[in-house]
């Protein structure tokens, strides 16, 4: 398969480029990010193609994943060919996957995020880890949440490792940046969604939440740092503190599998008789 250009030297200007993105000033500077890895650039290409500037494949990758190809020309993607080397030094990784995308920013406004009425939404509040904000942003994508909102205090999303686990989530729900968390506490209460804090200390039991009814209309869950959860002023904002009961003898649960259950259960309740999601 013919590519378009080749990249072969790692101190070429795109390469320089992509190194440069591994910053987060730099990466605010420019506005733009690298995807890695075949699943996420796919998703680039299918929801957000527009800010896809352009991609960079291995020749065995191209024609492992040639549908991509086409799907990135059809889309008018420039689509250029990259050594090991080279991807290895874009993607900052021992092990890339043949694939990446430079691209542009794809946060929504806060304003607008909450203007479209979400009805399931997942607030960051100074989650410092990447992997567990990729994470928790893919898992609130298969849960169904409208968005997910990211505070001052949090990780930037477009953290290469946080991009990377999303494994494309990035690219299929709106994501607002940056809020503080008396803002985004505020404007999502006042949009109707009762704002539930996860943490393991509340005074709530998610069970309990579940077998009185309380899940099923909008909510919006709050989850805190890895380390040290939610301060007592961010769970003081909240309408409710649940936690997630323990049944057997763990200590606690990190916070990606902790979310994981929080919005599964949330969704689960609003597909309910009488939740506010309809069955289909």
């Amino acid at each position: 398969m013919t590519l378009d250009t080749e990249l072969t030297s790692t101190n070429s200007p795109r390469v320089k480029l992509a190194r440069r993105l591994a910053r987060r000033n730099q990466r605010s500077k420019e506005r733009r990010f690298i995807a890695d890895g075949p699943q996420a650039v796919r998703e680039a290409v299918a929801h957000t193609p527009g800010a896809v500037v352009e991609i960079y494949v291995t020749p065995e990758a191209s024609e492992r994943h040639a549908e991509l190809v086409d799907a990135a020309r059809a889309a008018r993607i420039p689509v250029l060919s990259a050594t090991d080397q080279v991807l290895a030094e874009i993607c900052e990784t021992v092990t890339p996957q043949g694939v990446a995308a430079l691209c542009g920013f794809v946060d929504t406004p806060f304003e607008e995020l909450v203007a479209a009425r979400p009805k399931l939404v997942a607030v960051l509040a100074n989650v410092r880890d990447p992997g567990n904000a990729g994470t928790v942003l893919r898992t609130a994508d298969a849960a169904g949440a409208d968005a997910v909102v990211l505070t001052d205090a949090s990780v930037d999303p477009y953290n290469p490792k946080a991009v990377r686990a999303s494994v494309g989530s990035l690219f299929h729900l709106p994501v607002a940046i940056g809020v503080p968390v008396e803002k985004a506490v505020g404007a999502l209460r006042a949009q109707g969604l009762r704002v539930v804090a996860a943490d393991g200390a509340g005074d709530r039991d998610l069970d309990a939440e579940l077998d009185q009814g309380t899940m099923t209309g909008p909510t919006a869950w709050v989850f805190g740092n890895e380390a040290w959860g939610l301060p007592e002023e961010t769970r003081a904002l909240a309408d409710a503190v649940v936690r997630v009961p323990i049944h057997g003898r763990a200590e606690s649960l990190n916070l990606a599998t902790a979310a994981a259950v929080c919005l599964y259960a949330s969704a689960r309740a609003q597909r309910s008789s009488g939740g506010c999601r309809s069955a289909g």
